[in-house]
């Protein structure tokens, strides 16, 4: 029996948010199970003019997930019109949070492998 496993690959660059230039956190998993690709995309420490500002309602990180946009057969990067929902928690309301910030991002990231390996993405 053949075994499955779905290839994980950090990037070094934001998968989502327009002002991610500007976030001093960014993690940017892209995730490849058979013909499936799922990016998690983690921002947060938004700075703008020498403060720490929030990137969403109330948070200093988020994370999100999108299916990867079709038409990119070089990067894969995030469609972000094609949310990918999940359980996992996806955001932080504090400011010194950059190891949960890793641990929300981990967390979501074994959420997905563990949907792709049951086939559970369509």
């Amino acid at each position: 029996m053949k075994q499955e496993y779905v290839i994980r690959k950090e990037r070094g660059w934001a998968g989502h948010f327009v002002c991610s230039s500007e976030c001093l956190f960014r993690r940017n998993t892209l995730l490849t199970y058979r013909n499936k690709r799922v990016v998690v995309s983690t921002v947060g420490l938004l700075v703008r003019n020498n403060k720490i500002e929030t990137v969403g309602s109330e948070r200093y990180f988020e994370t999100m997930a999108f299916y990867a946009d079709k038409n990119d057969n070089r990067f894969f990067d995030a469609d972000v019109s094609k949310t990918f929902n999940f359980k996992s928690k996806c955001a932080i309301s504090e400011i010194d949070a950059e190891d949960k910030a890793n641990d929300m991002h981990e967390d979501v990231v074994t959420e997905i492998i563990n949907k792709l390996l049951k086939s559970k993405i369509k």
